[in-house]
């Protein structure tokens, strides 16, 4: 028997399980300088092998293959279970895609400004990882609760006064709903007995009556929770100063903090609370379009009047969620396959604009980060074409990903009740962005003063820095030149989500199906029959 084939079964718990022992052994090794390089061949090696195992997750998931994993071979609903589906491959490759890039950036100097940085990046890695393929709920609170603490410590790492103070509100914001976590998933073992997401998608639906009040209290105190993991309003205003106050690595890793919000809004109220949830379904549709349009909205003004370069890049990041939950709100396949293939540039530019803002920072001399006249930067048209190519695809120009993630999106949105305020949020949030941007690049690279010439880093950025940087910018130009086969992936993606029957057999056993079950599954795209499934479903 090969070693591949002994490995093969246990990839989804390798995915947790490669950065909590790297994390391990980066910390018994210590972070000292003689020790510092060694460390970061060892951070840089873990992601790029996961990596690799994302990868080919995501090809088996391609085909259709439901990996389920078992901890201590205890059977669903009543041991840990871990699920690896299209959705969950995407966010793992997702996830190490980002990562990578952003720990070489980091080994250019980042990551000797505090002690066991690269320890506590695989830390984070661990929480994002088994938030991802996890198949209960509190377990999701667990690997939440592991990728917090982590950022609680990244993000005043270096220290600082201000990264002090709004570390403080961050830790106190996260507290708070991670306690309101625990209460909203209290109240739904209390009435059904399970946190299974598949045993929940099939006994939410035969809860009535007064039951069924409280699961939609627990369903409605989860929504919250994620919205503000989610950075959605009125739950974003934490995101600002504490994205700009990290550092530009830890800032650009923190981009796929937002996307665990995201993701979990998908799995508890698209799918458990969705349109097959019974007294409790779609409980979650009044408030998630309308807050989503107004998250993009008030965030793109926000970066309108930001002062800050890594201020404008936050806000951005909002508006970008915004899209998302906008798509996810609408509840379709198509939808939800638009907001997937959106979610996923958006998160590659956002993570690539937080490093862009540091390399152009360190050139301007006393002006910084501040969008205000200062110094000439020493690498202009490299950074600002990077700029350029970023902010095209942040804005939606054709044929960037930007563009064609947000075409997706009113395309789903045609025949909605709200499909003209979407295409007015959505048209209008990607013309504001150009201009912040533009106006941004304008005082960077126009707006300057000859005069301080010199009193930046007039050497320009390491190779290493700049090529970290572009390494994000060209994964989101692939996903143009791969659009097709990306589009396929989450459009099956989608429909694997709303094919419960096939989820509920590959994680609980055909002995754990009820098949008494009606199982209505969510609007269909256009063309695609009602109730149809995925591979494997009914």
């Amino acid at each position: 028997m090969s070693l591949a084939s002994l490995i093969s079964p246990h990839l989804p718990v390798l995915t947790v399980l490669l950065p909590a022992f790297t994390a391990m052994l980066l910390v018994l090794i210590g972070d000292s300088r003689e020790r510092l390089v060694l460390a970061r061949r060892i951070a840089l090696a873990s992601v790029a092998l996961g990596l690799l195992l994302a990868l080919k997750l995501a090809l088996d998931a391609h085909g259709g293959e439901l990996r389920v994993y078992r901890v201590g071979d205890w059977p669903a609903p009543f041991g840990i279970v871990l699920v690896v589906d299209r959705l969950s491959a995407l966010m793992l490759v997702l996830t190490q895609a980002v990562a990578l890039p952003v720990l070489l950036y980091a080994s250019g100097g980042w990551d000797s400004h505090g002690r066991h940085f690269h320890a506590l990046i695989q830390f984070q890695l661990m929480g994002l990882c088994g938030a991802f393929v996890t198949g209960d709920l509190f377990n999701l609170f667990v690997f939440f609760e592991v990728l917090l603490i982590a950022s609680y410590v990244l993000l005043v790492h270096g220290q600082g006064k201000e990264r002090f103070r709004v570390g403080v509100q961050y830790v106190a914001i996260n507290l708070a709903a991670s306690a309101l976590f625990l209460i909203g998933v209290s109240l739904i073992y209390a009435v059904t007995g399970t946190l299974n997401m598949a045993d929940l998608a099939q006994r939410v639906p035969r809860v009535t009556g007064d039951e069924a009040l409280v699961l939609q209290a627990a369903a409605l105190i989860l929504l919250v929770v994620f919205g503000v993991k989610a950075a959605m309003l009125p739950l974003y205003l934490w995101l600002p100063a504490t994205y700009a106050a990290a550092s530009a690595p830890v800032a650009a890793l923190f981009a796929l903090m937002t996307k665990v919000g995201v993701y979990s809004i998908v799995r508890v109220h698209g799918v458990i609370f969705g349109a097959d949830g019974g007294a409790s379904a779609l409980v979650a549709e009044p408030w998630l379009l309308p807050l989503a349009l107004g998250t993009s909205a008030l965030a793109v003004f926000g970066a309108l009047a930001a002062q800050t370069l890594p201020r404008l890049v936050a806000y951005l990041t909002i508006a970008s969620v915004g899209t998302i939950l906008a798509s996810l709100g609408l509840f379709s396949t198509a939808a939800w396959s638009a907001a997937l293939y959106y979610m996923a540039h958006s998160t590659l530019v956002i993570a690539a604009l937080f490093l862009l803002v540091e390399l152009v920072a360190s050139q301007r001399g006393d002006a910084d980060s501040r969008l205000e006249a200062g110094a000439p930067v020493a690498q202009p048209v490299l950074l600002g074409l990077m700029l350029l190519l970023a902010a095209a695809s942040a804005a939606g120009l054709p044929p960037l990903p930007g563009f064609i993630g947000k075409l997706m999106v009113l395309q789903a949105s045609s025949g909605h009740e709200a499909q003209v305020w979407i295409w007015i949020v959505v048209l209008s949030v990607g013309f504001l962005t150009l201009v912040g941007l533009a106006r941004a690049g304008s005082l960077l690279f126009w707006s300057t003063r000859p005069e301080l010439a010199g009193t930046g880093t007039a050497a320009g950025a390491s190779s290493k820095l700049v090529l970290a940087t572009i390494a994000l910018l060209v994964g989101g130009v692939a996903m143009t030149v791969l659009a097709d086969p990306l589009k396929r992936y989450t459009d099956a993606a989608a429909a694997q989500l709303t094919d419960h029957r096939a989820y509920a057999l590959g994680v609980l056993g055909g002995e754990g199906i009820d098949t008494t079950l009606p199982y209505v599954f969510p609007r269909p795209a256009a063309g695609v029959p009602a109730g149809q499934g995925t591979e494997g479903g009914p």
